[in-house]
C-alpha cells in the first residue's frame, strides 16, 4: 500500500521543523525584549528576566530565571551598567549561550555621564540606537538559525521602518517645547534629550544607585530658579519626595512620572513604541503649559 503526505500536512511538518530550530533567547528587560520580539515575530518569544514592576538596578535571580539562562542559546541584554548582578549570572549560568551586550556590541551611540560616573546605560532612549540594535539582533538570530534568516531580516526591516516613523512622529510632537528648560529625577534621559535637541538642564539623582544628598538638592533647587525651569519630572518607581523638595518655592511645575525603563508597561513587541510615546507625552503635557 502506498501512502502519500497531503500538501497541508507537508507544510505543517516543514513549519514545525523550522520552529524546532529557533534559538532559545533570553532578554534582560522590557525595551530590549520588545525589540527582540519584533525581530523574532511568530517564530518564537524570548524569556524576559525582569518581570513587570521589577527594578533593573536591584535584580535578584530566581530559580526559573537561572534555568532560562542555562538553557539559552542567545542572551540579548543592555550590559552590566544597567543590571550589574546579571553579568556574573551570565558568566556562571549562560555558558552555552552567546552573550550580546547591546550597549557594547550593538552599534549606535554611547553616552558618558559627566564627571567620573561612567557609561550611561539608557541607550535605548535614542531611537537610532534601537534601530542599530534591531539589526544586530536579526544578525545574531540568523547566525544561530540560518534557515529562518530571511524571516528575521524581513521582520527587522518592518521594525526599523516603523521605528523611523515613530521617531519622526515624536520629533514633530516635541518641536514646540524643545527649547523649554526642565529637570529630571535622575540623569537617565540624556540619550532622549540629545537626540531630540531638548533643554534638559539637570538631574536630582546623578546615579542609578545613589540617593541625592543635601548639597545636590540645594544645587538643583537653585538651578530651577536660576534657569527658570518650566518643569521637573519624577520617575516611576522612585521616591517623589525629592521632586517636591526641589520644586517647593520655585515656579517649576511637577510633571507626570516618567517610566523610562518600562517598569510598569506590559511586555510585548509594541512596548518600545509605547515607552517612547509615553516619555514624549510627559514632556509635552507639562512643558506646553508655560
Amino acid at each position: 500500500m502506498r501512502y502519500t503526505i497531503s500538501p497541508i500536512l507537508s507544510t505543517l511538518l516543514l513549519a514545525s521543523a523550522a520552529l524546532a530550530d529557533v534559538p532559545k533567547v533570553v532578554t534582560d528587560f522590557g525595551p530590549i525584549d520588545s525589540l527582540t520580539r519584533q525581530v523574532m515575530g511568530d517564530l518564537g518569544k524570548p524569556f524576559m528576566l525582569l518581570p513587570k514592576g521589577g527594578d533593573p538596578h536591584d535584580f535578584q535571580m530566581k530559580p526559573s530565571q537561572a534555568q532560562a539562562l542555562s538553557d539559552a542559546d542567545l542572551i540579548f541584554w543592555d550590559g552590566p551598567e544597567l543590571m550589574p548582578a546579571l553579568n556574573d549570572a551570565i558568566t556562571t549560568l549562560g555558558t552555552n549561550a552567546k552573550s550580546v551586550p547591546l550597549l557594547q556590541t550593538g552599534g549606535g551611540k554611547v553616552r558618558l555621564y559627566d564627571g567620573e560616573e561612567g557609561t550611561d546605560p539608557h541607550a535605548w532612549l535614542d531611537p537610532t540606537n534601537a534601530d542599530a540594535w534591531i539589526g544586530t539582533i536579526a544578525a545574531e538570530l540568523s547566525a544561530k538559525d540560518p534557515a529562518n534568516a530571511a524571516t528575521y531580516a524581513a521582520n527587522a526591516d518592518t521594525a526599523q521602518t516603523a521605528l523611523r516613523a515613530l521617531d519622526a512622529e515624536i520629533t514633530a510632537g516635541l518641536a514646540p517645547v524643545k527649547d523649554k528648560p526642565f529637570v529630571v529625577f535622575h540623569d537617565a534621559l540624556g540619550y532622549f534629550a540629545d537626540h531630540y535637541g531638548l533643554a534638559a538642564v539637570g538631574a536630582i539623582e546623578l546615579g542609578d544607585a545613589s540617593e541625592p544628598g543635601a548639597e545636590q538638592l540645594t544645587s538643583v533647587k537653585a538651578l530651577l530658579t536660576d534657569i527658570k525651569a518650566v518643569c521637573v519630572f519624577p520617575e516611576l518607581g522612585r521616591d517623589p519626595k525629592y521632586i517636591e523638595t526641589v520644586a517647593e518655592g520655585s515656579t517649576a511645575l511637577i510633571g507626570e512620572g516618567q517610566d523610562i525603563e518600562a517598569i510598569m508597561l506590559d511586555p510585548g513587541p509594541d512596548q518600545y513604541a509605547t515607552l517612547m510615546r509615553g516619555v514624549a507625552k510627559t514632556l509635552t503635557d507639562c512643558l506646553s503649559k508655560s
